[in-house]
């Protein structure tokens, strides 16, 4: 009997559920035409940060989206430019423009000039 193995993407934890509770917020942004909740960036952790940098975007999203949206978020599968557009938007609408892409940087190092 074969048994399937699954990647397992780790939960908001049982603190990072409270603290997200206490501040009592989510910002509604645009995904796709549909809103979508999530946690406003200023309050995103550092490992958050890391994760979609590093581009473990399920795992972030799964973080950050309220746990009723993140199966929607898994249905549509947005491109890289929904998403960008979707977290940009929540950036603006938190009033905490984001600025750069959070896009990783295509290369590692930094071009020469000559």
């Amino acid at each position: 009997m074969e048994r399937e193995q699954e990647l397992e993407e780790p939960e908001v934890t049982a603190f990072e559920a409270q603290e997200i509770e206490a501040e009592g917020h989510y910002v509604t942004a645009l995904l796709c035409g549909e809103e979508v909740r999530i946690v406003p960036p200023d309050a995103w952790r550092m490992s958050w940060h890391r994760m979609l940098t590093q581009g473990y975007i399920d795992t972030f999203a799964r973080k950050v989206l309220h746990p009723d949206d993140f199966d929607f978020f898994i249905e549509i599968d947005p491109t890289n430019e929904e998403f960008q557009n979707f977290i940009a938007d929540a950036g603006d609408r938190s009033g905490e423009g984001l600025g750069k892409s959070v896009a990783p940087s295509r290369s590692g190092r930094r071009m020469q000039s000559r």
